[in-house]
């Protein structure tokens, strides 16, 4: 099995956080070409601030192999990741990081650091970005213009309900004008 499958599949759990109106990223950590934990963001369903998918599949794949440390897996995130998952990512000891969208305004794998090389850490993945990236950002794109169109059509309701009490209003009461 290739990069691409597994991207795959974390791709299909960010759909599943997409249509619970999380953030679509997803994540699989994969051992000897196996999935032993995977993930997609959920911190406001659970409301728990580092349910990013990453953090989810690492918790279910140390849950899996009765370990805290992953030194051989390998972890696909369908997006760059942050500083608290490369940092949950680097403690885990994950051989390699696999990422589809670079995430430019925190992403730190390259767009806004280079945290997995920092010499200060004792463990450094290998990194690859751009695995089926287009699909990633399309996925993100699409949430994101459909998250703005809804914020847009529940503001115009209100401003139409708003206009249909201004009226019930003059037309109980004309001197209300």
């Amino acid at each position: 099995m290739n990069d691409n499958y597994f991207m795959s599949r974390a791709l299909e759990l960010a759909a599943m956080g997409a249509d619970i109106n999380e953030v679509p990223v997803g994540a699989v950590v994969v051992l000897d070409g196996e999935i032993i934990g995977e993930g997609f963001n959920q911190p406001i369903t659970t409301h728990d601030p580092t349910a990013h998918a990453e953090m989810v599949a690492l918790r279910q794949a140390a849950k899996n192999l009765q370990n805290y440390r992953l030194p051989e897996a390998e972890i696909y995130i369908t997006m760059e990741p942050c500083s608290m998952c490369a940092g949950a990512i680097v403690h885990s000891r994950v051989k390699r990081v696999i990422f589809g969208a670079d995430e430019p305004k925190s992403g730190v794998a390259k767009s806004q650091a280079n945290f997995f090389k920092s010499e200060w850490l004792n463990a450094w993945p290998e990194v690859e970005g751009g695995v089926l990236a287009e699909e990633a950002k399309v996925l993100l794109q699409g949430f994101f213009k459909r998250r703005r169109a809804e914020k847009k059509a529940e503001k115009l309701a209100k401003q139409v309900e708003c206009d249909v009490e201004k009226l019930v209003n003059l037309k109980s009461d004309p001197s209300a004008s």
